[in-house]
């Protein structure tokens, strides 16, 4: 009788001790905790995919820590690793790949899914919730280096935990991992490259219709009898290239589709249209200074000059000159003399 109370003395005080957390540890696993259940609620009601990945992800960071807490540091950094970097992110990139419209679609792709999907649920947590509750735990069976169980009896759990640990843990569940677990390890690396080659081929697709070609489109271009030809560029006639000066057609007028919609309703369109009048008025003028300089080629100005008093009739030569030819002298003079002033008017 006093050995069984001895045991349950013992057992009480390491219930105790196991159960006994300090105030850092409690505000960890409180704060922690909330943030994991708020993300796992995110996953299930959230609409958008991406959303629901995110708060997933944000589920796994929490747990990796309270592994980490626990004193499990490479089963933290497998649960980030893997997890959150690997699987997460190949998640993601399916859904970029393949594209998620923010748009339920209420039609049942295939008939009776919603109903199976139910009952596969019902069933799965009925066998969850009678798999719990008859498990029955035993003793500790830690592992050493080589993976084998000890031989002797486990009295305690600190005895246990103490094997477990006594060749490393982490070499421990790597010699599992690859000899008594290797065909599931390989299963699951299978399913990771089918899951790649899933998003690459949801990702492709193919034409419905052959590319148009240069004959097809210009066509196209005619039928709809739009834009005939293409859109003038700006500065073509106005010698300018800037986006804010319109192009002139060769009738002189402005091309209103040269110059986009948003300056002319700004108000900020420059008018150019005396600008090529001034420059062409400008290089005649350079032209009749040159001619000048040079005296080879007589201007109609020197002509005028030239003519002097013959012209009007009123020289010597003039008696003996007949008037119709002196009126079509006259005429000629008047013509020439006009368009001189009208090149100096221009300029």
């Amino acid at each position: 009788m006093s050995m069984a109370s001895g045991g349950l003395s013992e057992g009480v005080v390491l219930a105790e001790q196991v159960t006994r957390t300090s105030t850092g540890e409690a505000v960890q696993f409180w704060v922690l905790a909330t943030i994991a259940v708020l993300g796992a609620l995110g996953t299930v009601f959230l609409k958008k995919a991406v959303h629901s990945a995110l708060t997933l992800a944000a589920t796994m960071v929490c747990l990796a820590i309270f592994y980490m807490a626990q004193g499990a540091v490479f089963l933290g950094i497998v649960q980030i690793v893997v997890y959150t970097g690997a699987i997460m992110m190949l998640f993601l990139f399916v859904l970029m790949l393949v594209g998620v419209s923010s748009a339920d679609s209420l039609k049942e792709t295939l008939r009776g899914q919603r109903v199976a999907a139910v009952l596969c649920g019902l069933g799965f947590g009925i066998l969850l919730i009678a798999g719990i509750a008859n498990a029955s735990l035993g003793d500790f069976a830690g592992y050493g280096a080589g993976g084998v169980s000890p031989s002797g009896a486990v009295e305690t759990d600190q005895e246990a935990v103490a094997l477990i640990n006594q060749g490393e843990n982490v070499k421990g569940i790597a010699h599992l991992i690859f000899t008594r677990y290797l065909w599931a390890f390989e299963i699951t690396s299978a399913l990771l490259i089918t899951a790649a080659l899933g998003a690459m081929v949801l990702a492709h697709r193919e034409r419905l219709t052959p590319r148009k070609t240069q004959r097809e489109l210009s066509e196209e271009r005619v039928r709809d009898n739009v834009n005939l030809a293409p859109l003038p560029a700006p500065g073509v006639y106005a010698r300018h290239n800037a986006v804010d000066i319109p192009a002139l057609l060769p009738d002189g007028s402005i091309s209103e589709l040269s110059v986009n919609a948003t300056l002319r309703a700004r108000g900020q369109v420059r008018d150019v249209s005396r600008e090529p009048v001034h420059q062409v008025a400008e290089l005649e003028e350079s032209a009749e200074v040159w001619m000048e300089q040079r005296g080879d080629v007589p201007t109609a100005r020197h002509e005028g000059e030239e003519a002097g008093p013959e012209a009007d009739g009123t020289g010597e030569g003039a008696a003996d000159v007949d008037p119709d030819e002196a009126g079509a002298e006259r005429t000629d003079g008047d013509s020439v003399a006009a368009g001189a002033g009208s090149k100096e008017s221009r300029s």
